[in-house]
């Protein structure tokens, strides 16, 4: 039972989730339960009938509707005395901005990306609102407490990027299926039914020059009164013969790698598939054009089932056929989406060809798809820990009883006969850039990248700026917002288009760029520094961006580096000016048992979470610059 105090700490309670999908609506049940009364819910998703199975909330007469007002009304049916106010909306609309924020005593996080939780992060930060963060994968959780000078903030640690493959790995020596998928997926799909007028420069061929660029948007292009399944087999003998016959040609290359092998149509394939599976009228379509499926007319009703290549041939045909036979207004702006069933059908016959090409083992469609997805399947179990978790720490929060935090992680193995393993929180990193303000160190050729390049691959894509401000010195370089003229629009659209070295105010090696996003509050300082060249296999983007200070030696050893980026240790001490003898790096790896191996990959709506290894975490740990 609750303490009076702690029922009068939950009544009197206002707190915002942050998503309603697998852990918010265990979340959402928890908290109502527990006695808050005062909650509000945003969510920008719709419910789908994948989410069915764990989203206990939701029924199939939901699916389409919006996740934060079905969620609302389910848990008003069995609480409705208490108020619960739902916002079908983006968590980084202008709307939500930190005075928004600042009417709450806690916000709790159920995110499915690293991007949406770094706003959210960042906004608490600026409104001084504790955050009790979370995340799911499989049977491994985590539920951490953030508190402003209090313990370290969400980024304090970095997190594990997505995976990246060089473009060569991918255009010509594959070697992994993941390397299929991407190829598939992101090439051959969008080149096919994607923007005609968006720029594919891989171009889905070899980088032998025997195939020109006008050649192959040739082969793509699909006359009027072309037979689609001619324009299908065109296609197949082009991606799969021809362009492997190209790449053949650079003896080079093949030295020490197996050799690809050409796979043609007329190899694999009837002479005509119209008499063998019938007209395309025979697919299954339900619920909508996502729906579409080639399986039932081919007799394919396993998703887990492994297709040879004779099947997935015809599979990679006859969805070809029903995209330009049932959605050919779709044609010209189509992108893949997991959930869209003859999308994962065509990429998944296309990655299994390339791969038994290049004789890598062939997936399920329903591998595939968690591939191509970036799924991770979610456990409900594991939700509702978690969300219990949450409730718990949301409960100290409210109490303040900071000495009663715990970041705790759920297992999948008992360790030390547990399965959850709770421990005190980090300080805050003093090399932080978000709450540390400790500068950026970018390394870029300054004379070859554009503005543009600096502000898509680092101010956006790595420090999660919405609208961002670009300052070098007095000279304002870049900045987004509605409140601008036409001139000024302009005149930083120009901007972009320009080379660091060549701007109004040149970025050069030794330049300090201050770069703000006013909707976070947040500003951070980088350092520039100019360099020539990159390795394309290790530094695929053609710049590399650290953000953490050197650390100094300690009992006469020197800080080593890890990833271009020099690790923070933690210590164990009594006091703050004591030295510990015992320290942990935070790019230490994890016991094999605990490690889920998740490269570019995200659970169909919880969080991939960099589980740490609790065992390795000793009590009052403190960070020393």
């Amino acid at each position: 039972m609750a303490t009076q105090q702690q029922q009068s700490a939950i009544k009197g309670a206002k707190v915002l989730m942050v998503g309603a999908g697998g852990i918010g609506c265990e979340l959402l049940k928890t908290l109502a339960l527990s006695g808050f009364e005062d909650i509000h819910i945003i969510d920008m998703d719709t419910i789908e009938v994948s989410n069915l199975n764990r989203q206990f909330l939701f029924r199939r007469s939901h699916v389409g509707q919006s996740k934060a007002k079905v969620a609302r009304d389910a848990v008003l049916r069995f609480r409705p005395h208490i108020n619960i106010r739902s916002y079908h909306a983006n968590v980084k609309n202008p709307e939500f901005d930190v005075d928004f924020f600042k009417q709450f005593d806690v916000v709790l996080n159920g995110l499915d990306n690293l991007d949406a939780r770094r706003h959210v992060n960042r906004l608490c930060l600026a409104a001084d609102v504790p955050l009790v963060e979370s995340g799911t994968t499989g049977f491994l959780g985590q539920v951490t407490v953030h508190i402003k000078g209090k313990t370290e903030c969400y980024e304090c640690q970095t997190k594990p990027a997505p995976k990246t493959y060089p473009v060569c790995t991918i255009t010509s020596t594959p070697t992994k299926f993941v390397h299929c998928i991407v190829w598939a997926k992101d090439l051959l799909f969008a080149k096919l039914f994607g923007d005609k007028n968006q720029d594919n420069d891989l171009n889905v061929r070899s980088n032998n020059s025997a195939s020109s660029s006008k050649e192959t948007e040739d082969v793509f292009e699909r006359s009027e009164d072309e037979d689609i399944e001619q324009y299908g087999r065109k296609i197949y003998d082009h991606v799969f013969g021809s362009n492997i016959e190209a790449a053949l040609s650079n003896e080079e290359t093949w030295k020490n790698r197996r050799r690809p092998r050409p796979i043609y149509s007329k190899d694999v394939l009837p002479e005509s598939l119209t008499q063998q599976n019938g007209s395309t009228q025979n697919c299954s379509v339900t619920d909508g054009d996502s729906m579409v499926s080639v399986m039932p007319s081919l007799g394919l009703k396993n998703p887990q089932e492994l297709w040879g290549l004779t099947q997935n041939s015809l599979v990679f045909i006859e969805a070809l056929k029903l995209f330009f036979a049932k959605r050919k207004k779709e044609i010209g702006h189509l992108t893949f989406d997991k959930d869209d069933q003859l999308a994962v059908e065509f990429v998944t016959a296309a990655a299994n060809i390339r791969a038994e090409s290049f004789g890598i083992p062939l997936h399920s469609l329903f591998e595939a798809k968690g591939i191509a997805g970036n799924i991770v399947h979610a456990v409900a179990t594991t939700n509702a820990i978690i969300a219990g978790l949450i409730v718990i720490e949301a409960i100290k929060v409210l109490k303040k009883d900071v000495d009663k935090f715990r970041m705790t992680y759920c297992l999948e193995h008992p360790s030390k006969k547990l399965l959850l393993m709770p421990i005190e929180p980090y300080e805050p990193n003093p090399a932080c850039y978000v709450c540390s303000k400790t500068p950026l160190v970018l390394e870029i050729n300054t004379r070859k990248s554009k503005l543009r390049d600096l502000v898509d691959k680092i101010v956006k894509a790595k420090l999660g700026m919405n609208l961002p401000l670009i300052m070098h010195g007095n000279s304002l370089l870049y900045e987004v917002g509605d409140d601008l003229d036409d001139i000024m629009v302009a005149n930083y659209n120009a901007n972009l288009e320009k080379y660091l070295s060549e701007l109004p105010s040149p970025i050069l090696n030794g330049s300090i760029l201050t770069v703000e996003d006013l909707q976070q509050e947040l500003s951070c300082k980088i350092n520039v520094k100019h360099r020539e060249e990159f390795d394309e296999e290790k530094e695929p983007e053609g710049m590399v961006l650290s953000g953490w200070t050197q650390s100094p030696a300690t009992n006469g050893e020197s800080a080593s580096t890890s990833n271009n980026e020099n690790p923070i240790d933690v210590t164990e001490s009594s006091s703050g000016s004591e030295t510990a003898s015992k320290k942990r790096k935070l790019s230490e790896p994890e016991p094999s048992n605990h490690k889920k191996e998740a490269e570019n990959v995200e659970s169909e709506d919880d969080d991939i979470m960099e589980v740490e290894n609790p065992m390795m975490v000793s009590k009052k740990k403190i960070r020393v610059e």
